[in-house]
C-alpha cells in the first residue's frame, strides 16, 4: 500500500518547530511495510491545504495528516479533510463528553465555546479517543483508501499512533518491513557503493540505501515479507555478503549502536580504561565519549590542552619538542598521548592537536591537517590528516577519525 504524510502547520513551515511528527510517522510506515513516496508540509490555509489533501488522495491510499485539529479558528484540518471527501460534520456525543470530563479534572475548568468545535466530527468516519488531549483523531474509509487526522502535539500524536491507528493499518497492511543497519567506518560514500554497485544494480527484495555520514557509511538493508521472521531471512544474506566485501570495517549492525558506543565496548570487554587529551577539538572527543550511558567504566580522565602551557603543566609535553616541532606536529601527538598514560596510569589514551582554522595556518601546515596519537598498552602511534572543510567541520572530522584509529589499534592488538 501506499502513503501519504501531510503535516499542517505555519510553524513548521516558518522554522519555529521540527517537524519531529513527519520523521516519526515515517519510521512508523517503514515498518508496515508502507511505501512513502511524498510528505508535504502546508499552512493553516483552507485552500492550500485542500489542494494538497486532494493530490495526495490520487496517488495514495493511506493519507495521514498531523496538525491543526484544536479549537481555534486557524485549525483547519478536520474541515478541509471533510470538504474533500464531501462529508458534513455534526456533533459527537461521545467526543463531548470527553472534552467535558477532561476540563472537569483540570483547575481551571472554564470551557470557552469554541472547545466544542473538536467535538465535531465528519460523518460516516471513525472517531479515535485522544487520551491524552481534547481533540480526537479521525479515520475517514472510502472504499480501499482511507484518510487519518492526527493532533499535532506528539505528545498526543505518538500515543494515538502506537494504540490505535498502528494496529488499524497493521490490519490493512498485511507485509511488513525489515531492515538492517550496516555501519561501515573509515571509508567514504563513493568507495563503497562502488563495492556494492552490483549488489545494488541487482536488488529487488531486498534493497540496499546507502547512508553517508561524517567519516561513515550506514548501508539500510531493507526487506519486505509476510512475517518478520521471513524478511530477516531475506536480509542474512545480504549482510553476510556485506561482511565478506567489509569485513572490520563494519563496526555493527544495531541501528542504535554507534562509533563511540562500540569503540568503548571493546575496552570493556578487555579491562582497559581511556583517557584523552585533546587541542584542537576543545573536548568534542571527550563529550562524544561521555553521551554513551555507562562511559565512565572505561573513560576515566579528558585533559583539554588547548594552549602549550596546558599541554606541558597537564601531560608534561616536553618544551623541547613544542619549541623545534610545533603544537601541530606528530611529535607533539605522541608526547600527548604518552603523557596522558603517565599522568592517570590508564592503559589506553587517544590525543588530538591540529589547525581547526579559519586562522593559524601556514603553507607547511595548513588549516585541516591533524594529528592524532594513540597510545595502547605502551605502543605509540599517530598518524596525519588533511580535513577539507570548516572549522566546525574539521573539529569532528578529527573525532570521528580519531575514534576509527583507536577501534583499528584495538582489533589489531586482539590478533
Amino acid at each position: 500500500m501506499t502513503a501519504e504524510l501531510i503535516s499542517v502547520g505555519a510553524e513548521i513551515l516558518m522554522g519555529n518547530i521540527v517537524n519531529t511528527n513527519a520523521a516519526y510517522l515515517s519510521r512508523k510506515c517503514a515498518g508496515l511495510g508502507l511505501s512513502l513516496y511524498y510528505e508535504t508540509v502546508v499552512g493553516d490555509n483552507e485552500e492550500r491545504l485542500l489542494e494538497v489533501i486532494k493530490t495526495a488522495w490520487q496517488r495514495a491510499e493511506v493519507v495521514i495528516l498531523s496538525g491543526g485539529l484544536g479549537p481555534t479558528e486557524d485549525d483547519l484540518t478536520k474541515e478541509t479533510a471533510a470538504k474533500a471527501l464531501g462529508r458534513s460534520l455534526y456533533l459527537d456525543e461521545h467526543s463531548r463528553q470527553r472534552i467535558l470530563d477532561r476540563f472537569k479534572d483540570r483547575e481551571s475548568n472554564t470551557i470557552t465555546e469554541n472547545n466544542w468545535k473538536q467535538a465535531m466530527v465528519p460523518r460516516d468516519s471513525i472517531v479515535v479517543d485522544n487520551n491524552n488531549g481534547t481533540a480526537p483523531g479521525i479515520i475517514m474509509e472510502e472504499e480501499e483508501k482511507c484518510i487519518i487526522l492526527l493532533p499535532g502535539p506528539p505528545g498526543e500524536l505518538i500515543p494515538m499512533f502506537e494504540n490505535d491507528i498502528y494496529p488499524y493499518l497493521r490490519d490493512k497492511q498485511p507485509e511488513v518491513l525489515c531492515s538492517a543497519m550496516v555501519k561501515i567506518c573509515g571509508r567514504g560514500e563513493s568507495s563503497v557503493e562502488t563495492d556494492i554497485l552490483d549488489l545494488i544494480n541487482g536488488q529487488t527484495n531486498p534493497t540496499i540505501a546507502p547512508y553517508a555520514k561524517e567519516g561513515e557509511v550506514h548501508l539500510r538493508v531493507t526487506a519486505k515479507a509476510d512475517s518478520e521472521e521471513e524478511a530477516e531471512a531475506l536480509i542474512r544474506p545480504i549482510v553476510d555478503e556485506l561482511f565478506n566485501r567489509f569485513g572490520k570495517l563494519i563496526y555493527t549492525t544495531k541501528e542504535k549502536k554507534t562509533l563511540e558506543s562500540v569503540t568503548l565496548d571493546i575496552l570493556k570487554e578487555r579491562g582497559l580504561k581511556l583517557t584523552t587529551v585533546e587541542s584542537c577539538t576543545g573536548g568534542l572527543l571527550g563529550a562524544r565519549l561521555v553521551d554513551v550511558p555507562g562511559a565512565s567504566a572505561v573513560f576515566t580522565h579528558g585533559f583539554i590542552t588547548y594552549s602549550n602551557e596546558a599541554k606541558q603543566q597537564l601531560v608534561d609535553v616536553p618544551a623541547e619538542i613544542l619549541q623545534q616541532y610545533g603544537a601541530v606536529s606528530p611529535q607533539t601527538a605522541q608526547a600527548m598521548a604518552e603523557g596522558a598514560i603517565k599522568a592517570t596510569g590508564a592503559e589506553v589514551a587517544l590525543s588530538v592537536t591540529g589547525v581547526a582554522g579559519p586562522d593559524g595556518g601556514s603553507e607547511e601546515k595548513p588549516v585541516g591537517l591533524v594529528y592524532v596519537g594513540c597510545c595502547v598498552n605502551g605502543n605509540t602511534h599517530v598518524r596525519e590528516y588533511r580535513f577539507k572543510g570548516n572549522r566546525t567541520k574539521i573539529r569532528n572530522c578529527s573525532v570521528v577519525n580519531a575514534l576509527i584509529f583507536l577501534r583499528e589499534l584495538l582489533l589489531d592488538v586482539s590478533n
